[in-house]
Parts: structure tokens; sequence; C-alpha cells
């Protein structure tokens, strides 16, 4: 990694109108002539972008095919947009019909045309973005390959590699809501999670609490306040190792309970279970602990 050679910091910027590389520390420029690798030219919109691009579409790990496929599109139509004759017509349609068998030929296309496009259900039910969705079809293929596949349900294998992904990339996303998207049950795809874990090698992060708050405050209709507080309670609990041999997404369901009760604006034990998707009796236990070890003082 480079560094400055004045003061040994390696915390450089990069000012890429002037083409250098400056130590944020003291200054020093130590490049002075940095190679620009972006293109030469500007776009403004979609369609100058698309005339000015010299290069193809990128890889979408979200088609069977990466996106490298040719079409034969339905026009009957030639270049200059004339009817093509009965005859052509014909045999243009058995082309697309062996173009298309020969599209999935054999049993890993196939998995994938299905696997994929519940991948692609999945994640829209759960409101995934694209980068999330490449993610995840990229791990499916690792699956894939390594033969994870065989003599398990596509649906569980896609709903697990869709939860670590959101894991890996902080996504507040519970095993009880894929469940509820996937139709498969939350001990299916626990099971296939592990395995998908310890056959791959993955590293992936604990729940970080403090993503689940923001979306249950806009779920409850609470205000700004409140998330701060909740945010609060909640940090004062990790600092008291709370946290630890218990459930985050309870811990942090509570915070925001009590919270809600500090600023005014109640709301139910039912009412932040049912958005957590956690049961009433996990809310009361975290809330109890929570009021105990942090010595809080709640008007009921």
């Amino acid at each position: 990694m480079m560094k400055c050679m004045e003061c040994g910091s390696k915390i450089l910027k990069r000012n890429a109108e002037r083409g250098e590389i400056v130590c944020s520390y003291c200054g020093l420029v130590l490049e002075d002539t940095v190679i620009q690798n972006g293109p030469e030219w500007r776009a403004f919109d979609a369609e100058q972008r698309a005339i000015r691009a010299r290069t193809g579409a990128p890889l979408k790990y979200m088609s069977p095919n990466k996106g490298l496929v040719t079409e034969i599109d339905q026009y009957n139509r030639d270049s200059k947009g004339g009817k093509i004759a009965p005859a052509q017509q014909a045999q243009l349609y058995r082309i697309r019909k062996w173009h298309k068998r020969a599209s999935v030929s054999n049993s890993v296309e196939r998995n994938l045309s299905i696997a994929l496009t519940e991948l692609n259900r999945v994640s829209s039910h759960l409101g995934l973005n694209e980068s999330i969705r490449e993610g995840s079809a990229l791990l499916y293929r690792r699956c894939v390959e390594k033969g994870l596949i065989r003599g398990r349900q596509i649906e569980s294998v896609v709903s697990a590699v869709i939860y670590a992904v959101c894991r890996q990339c902080g996504i507040p996303r519970t095993l009880d809501e894929i469940a509820d998207a996937s139709e498969i049950s939350k001990k299916e795809i626990g099971r296939t999670y592990r395995l998908v874990m310890q056959e791959l090698g993955l590293r992936i992060p604990l729940t970080n609490p403090r993503l689940c708050i923001a979306r249950f405050v806009n779920d409850l209709r609470l205000s700004g306040e409140t998330q701060n507080k909740a945010v609060e309670i909640l940090d004062h609990a990790i600092e008291k190792k709370l946290i630890s041999g218990r459930g985050p997404i309870g811990v942090a369901a509570a915070s925001v309970y009590i919270a809600s009760v500090m600023t005014g604006e109640r709301r139910t034990q039912k009412e932040v279970a049912d958005i957590a998707g956690v049961t009433e009796v996990t809310i009361r236990n975290r809330y109890r602990e929570l009021i105990k070890f942090l010595g809080l003082r709640i008007a009921i």
C-alpha cells in the first residue's frame, strides 16, 4: 500500500482533475502524472451514453446465460422494416424453436433458469436492490459448482443465499421475512444456510441491531427523536454486553418500545412485536432486562 514519504501517513487523496495523489496529512504531492482510466467522453443522458459507449453490456449473473445470448425477435421483418415472405417466416419459426431449446441444453442450465426466476421473485417481494440480487445469484452459482443443490429444494437454497448476502451487506432482513416471502419453513432455510456457510467457507458478520432500528421506527411511524433515543439505549446495552447470548432483533425491538414510551409516542408491545417479527414475550423479557441493568426510569 502506498504511503507518504514525508510523514508516513497512509491517508492519501486522489485528485482526478489534476491527476495528482496528495497526502491528506502533510499535503505532499506524491504523484502528478496519474493516468485517468475512465472514458475520454462525457454523456449527459442514457441515449448519449448508449451511442458513445464502445463496449457491450456487463455480465449479469441474474441471467442464466449471464447476458451473453443472441435473441431472435418475433417481428418477422427484415433490416429495412419490410415483411418477410411466408416461406422464410416458417424457417424463422423453426430457428427460434431450436434456439430456445439449445439455450437450455443441460440440467445445470435448467436449474439456473428456475432458481434465478425464484430469486428474482423473492427479492422483489423483499424490496432488495440490484446489487443484492446479483450477489445472491453469484453465490447460488457457487453452490451449483460445489454440488450443494443435489437432493435439496431449489427454493430453500435460493432463500439461504439471499439471507447470507443480506447479512454480508448489512441489510436488515430476518429469517421470518425471507420464510414468508419464499414460503419455505424457517427451519429448512436455517439448515441450508448453515450448510452453505460451512461448505463455501463464508464468514458472515453478526447481525448489527442498529440497522434494524431505522426500519422498525419507520414502520411504526415514529419520530426521529424516538429513533435517536432507541439507538442511545441500544448503544448502552451493547456497552453493558447485554446483547451477548440474546437475539439482536429482540433487543433492538425492545429498545424501540422503551424509546417510544419515553418520548410519549407509545406503541404497544404487540405492535412492536408484529413489526420486528418476534413474540410479545421476547419484547417483555428484553424490556425488563434493559430497564434493570441500564437503570432506566419509565412512567407506566
